[in-house]
């Protein structure tokens, strides 16, 4: 089978949402649903329930991924077996978001792509918060990402940076904080919070600890997202001060004194421990500092 259409399989079994996939992978919707049915005729069984909803993998779609994570990992040590020990070949995929991308991604690329450039970069970015996801999903063969409290066995991490995680109040709308007794109000004052990702978990263990219902404004996914709401004056919010630093919307809030500490975000780089045996994957993995 075709290694291109077993990435495509892959990727659309991770996703499971047949826009993102061709989307992410440069191709059309229909051109994809094709790809697919191929797939499918060729072994005469159904890889996919969709309906107008969702995307489901069948049984034999679950045994298919197995078999393409399999082809696709002997396909890469095939790659490394045939380029040379001074000159690395074939692809490299990363994750990112876009601060990442424009703040510690440019440096570590320089210097591997000076000393690699034989091998073609497949940079992806969007929410921070799906870097790991996109990992485990094997969408991206390494990622840049904040440290989870606990770390997958199966990953290894090297940190890159550390931000601490600020609130944020619009400059425009000084009146959507609510006081008490000269402080912030936590329980009245409207909260942009993120829908998912480790910012989330730290103001949940936040909310436990202080043991208070939230007046929670919005849940939104990203951090620019986020720094918007906040200077349209919704509320205020917890971002991490490297995001607002790169924000094109810096201007437009400010960072709260008195606050409550959270712990900061550790930044790095992240992959699979198995994929460093890919000579492309270990190579930008001893660049990165």
């Amino acid at each position: 089978m075709d290694i291109r259409n077993l990435k495509l399989f892959r990727h659309l079994a991770g996703s499971l949402h047949f826009s993102r996939t061709s989307q992410a992978c440069y191709i059309t919707p229909s051109a994809l649903t094709r790809v697919i049915q191929r797939l499918e005729s060729d072994l005469g069984k159904k890889l996919f329930l969709r309906d107008n909803r969702s995307v489901e993998l069948t049984p034999a779609g679950i045994a298919f991924k197995k078999y393409s994570d399999d082809v696709l990992g002997r396909w890469a040590r095939l790659n490394d077996e045939l380029s040379s020990e001074d000159i690395l070949e074939g692809e490299l995929s990363l994750y990112c978001s876009v601060t990442a991308a424009y703040g510690i991604l440019p440096n570590i690329m320089a210097r591997y792509r000076k000393a690699h450039p034989s091998v073609k970069i497949h940079l992806e970015t969007g929410d921070a918060a799906k870097a790991l996801v996109k990992l485990s999903n094997q969408d991206s063969d390494m990622v840049i990402a904040a440290r989870p409290d606990v770390l997958s066995k199966d990953l290894v991490f090297k940190t890159l940076a550390q931000t601490p995680l600020v609130f944020i109040a619009p400059l425009q709308y000084p009146e959507i904080i609510i006081k008490k007794a000269g402080s912030i109000d936590w329980e009245k004052t409207p909260l942009i919070i993120p829908d998912h990702g480790l910012s989330r978990d730290r103001i949940d263990k936040w909310f436990a600890k202080e043991n208070f219902i939230p007046n929670i404004y919005s849940q939104v996914a990203g951090n620019e997202a986020i720094i918007v709401m906040v200077s349209l004056g919704c509320g205020i919010g917890l971002i991490p001060r490297m995001v607002l630093e790169k924000s094109s919307f810096f201007d437009r809030v400010k960072i709260l004194d008195k606050t409550p500490q959270m712990p900061p975000f550790v930044i790095g780089l992240c992959t699979r421990k198995k994929s460093l045996t890919n000579s492309r994957i270990k190579a930008l993995w001893n660049i990165a500092n």
